[in-house]
């Protein structure tokens, strides 16, 4: 089942585990490739990039939201999925802090949104998961945050799939109990 939902959504290529910091020439040499195809007209469902990091410990996964949280900049979307105890709340709480957020995160599972403006961007955490229609969002007004100047985190982004914008980057945390009760997979991709 995994590898299904990664086939859909990475849309066929090849992962390769690589460094959260050091991309490999290959990855580099293949997210060229991909994004000089960025003028067709369904550029918006083109995967660019392709990475999969594996952690062993919650301390690793708040770490690498904290590297992202570095490195994102105005206008960032991130969507995080995943079920439910796999991470993504460890994950959003390293994120904010990367971007500098002191006070604490939690998930909006109610309010829709959460709004920090303390950080060196304006964070806006969506969880969607109890969204019974997408003009719900509308009502929020979803689009002023979106393509605002912060950076915005959706979990549960795969049932409002239909107005993401078109570029955005997935991120997806699944559990693998073989590999031991804190082993992560995160698969990132550029779309």
């Amino acid at each position: 089942m995994t590898t299904e939902i990664n086939k859909k959504t990475c849309n066929d290529i090849n992962t390769k585990m690589v460094s959260p910091t050091a991309p490999d020439a290959a990855e580099a040499d293949r997210t060229k490739e991909d994004s000089s195809k960025a003028d067709s007209p369904k550029a918006y469902s083109l995967k660019t990039t392709d990475r999969v990091i594996e952690t062993n410990e919650e301390r690793e996964t708040y770490e690498l939201g904290v590297r992202m949280g570095r490195e994102a900049r105005a206008g960032q979307v991130y969507t995080l999925i995943g079920d439910l105890g796999v991470g993504k709340t460890v994950f959003t709480k390293g994120l904010a802090a990367g971007l500098g957020i002191i006070e604490p995160v939690s998930s909006p599972t109610f309010t829709i949104v959460q709004i920090y403006e303390e950080g060196r961007l304006p964070f806006y955490h969506f969880d969607v998961y109890r969204i019974g229609d997408v003009e719900e969002m509308d009502e929020i007004g979803y689009e002023d945050y979106i393509y605002g100047g912060g950076v915005s985190l959706i979990e549960w982004a795969d049932l409002i799939r239909e107005i993401l914008p078109g570029h955005y980057t997935e991120i997806r945390i699944e559990k693998d109990l073989e590999q031991g009760f804190d082993y992560r997979r995160i698969s990132i991709c550029e779309y």
